[in-house]
């Protein structure tokens, strides 16, 4: 547990965010950040991006040991939970280090901040949870590694019906992994693209009613930042073609 180390001691019409804590939490030992970053380097857990239930923020701020903590209430997530266990908070990877019946406790590093919109988060923000993926589970969204590629920024959201149209300006360099009729996983929601406009830099999705009520998208607002993260296949893909073709030059034939 978090204890009485964090956001007690603050004024109460402090409403903190990770982002208004983040400076603190940035002044780490660079050997602790660099073994951090060398243990992320393995994929220890899949997801499918398939939300099982909206948990909530109850608290957040920096930890006895020098990092940042988030606890987060839920329910379904924790009926198998154990210690060590992986739980995908809006897209992102993170260990469990605390639970009890009602709530779980994971610790936040600096290049989590960095990468991810969780700097948004304050007490009471509702956050997409998913389990990581287990051998007998059926695959209902796509490959999700819980490893969030950047961020995009919701810039439209328009009803259509009861489905709801949502578009996101995303970074050019994550665009060319986006393609229409193909996955992104949204704040670690599984969802199918259905237009990409490389002069905009955005690509769009549907919501239909159903995915509305079980996902924290609908939840945000135009300019708020969303996690992304894109479909590993198409890295795959570019990293064989660019091997391929440096083995392929006239140089290294030679060689």
């Amino acid at each position: 547990m978090m204890g009485t180390h964090s956001l007690n001691l603050l004024p109460k019409s402090f409403r903190p965010t990770l982002a208004s804590l983040r400076p603190n939490l940035l002044r780490f030992d660079s050997t602790k950040l660099t073994s951090c970053r060398r243990q992320n380097l393995g994929i220890r857990s899949v997801f499918t991006g398939i939300v099982e239930e909206m948990g909530h923020v109850k608290d957040l701020g920096l930890a006895d040991h020098g990092g940042f903590d988030l606890k987060i209430g839920a329910r379904v997530v924790l009926e198998d939970v154990k210690l060590g266990d992986s739980i995908a908070v809006n897209g992102t990877c993170l260990t469990v280090t605390d639970f009890d019946t009602e709530e779980f406790t994971v610790g936040l590093a600096p290049e989590t901040l960095r990468k991810t919109s969780l700097e948004e988060l304050e007490r009471g923000s509702l956050v997409n949870l998913e389990r990581a993926l287990q051998p007998v589970s059926r695959m209902g969204g796509h490959v999700v590694q819980g490893h969030v590629d950047g961020t995009g920024v919701i810039v439209s959201m328009e009803a259509e019906g009861d489905s709801l149209w949502v578009k996101v300006k995303a970074d050019k360099a994550l665009l060319k992994y986006i393609v229409p009729k193909g996955f992104v996983a949204v704040d670690g929601t599984s969802l199918t693209v259905v237009d990409v406009s490389d002069q905009e830099s955005c690509f769009n999705f549907m919501l239909v009613a159903y995915t509305q009520q079980n996902v924290v998208i609908p939840t945000k607002i135009v300019g708020q930042k969303v996690n992304l993260e894109v479909d590993i296949m198409g890295k795959y893909v570019e990293r064989l073609l660019l091997t391929t073709s440096a083995y392929n030059t006239p140089q290294a034939k030679k060689g």
